[in-house]
């Protein structure tokens, strides 16, 4: 048992497993803001420039269209949230539609945050100084062109 808890300790610990759960939580965070931006801010103007639509609300009734298809004279409720209050079933194709704008727009969030990020990484660092050669490098450089210029001088 003891042998176990510290395995699940060294497991909680490594910086993988932290950095996992993190990213969930600010994934959940992330995530309730992105649907608010989609549906209290983008969607509103979306759908007064299509002429007052509210993507949300469509639905098909497939319990009305059942219904009517026996011939039964049976309305379709006025709302999604009516048709789901009456039990009927329901395609909220609409709701679907804010989802993948949902994720359009978590999607292209993250790709300019790495994008920033990699571009951050690619940056080199400001007032390093470059890395020193060790002494017997150098030293051999340093010899090296001795050589070079000895070779080079005229010989009398």
């Amino acid at each position: 048992m003891g042998s176990m808890i510290k395995e699940f300790r060294e497991f909680i610990l490594k910086g993988n497993a932290f950095d996992l759960a993190v990213g969930v939580i600010i994934g959940a965070a992330f995530s309730s803001i992105v649907t608010s931006l989609v549906s209290d801010i983008l969607m509103p103007p979306i759908g007064y420039i299509m002429g007052g639509i509210d993507f949300s609300s469509y639905f098909i009734d497939l319990t009305a269209l059942a219904r009517q298809a026996t011939g039964e004279n049976v309305p379709t409720p006025p709302s999604l949230q009516a048709a789901q209050e009456a039990g009927h079933a329901v395609i909220a194709y609409g709701r679907f539609l804010n989802a993948i704008i949902n994720l359009v727009i978590v999607g292209f969030v993250i790709f300019m945050l790495v994008k920033q990020v990699n571009r951050l990484k690619r940056m080199p660092e400001q007032n390093v100084p470059p890395p020193q050669q060790p002494d017997d490098v150098r030293l051999l450089t340093e010899i090296r062109d001795l050589l070079a210029s000895r070779s080079e001088a005229p010989r009398v």
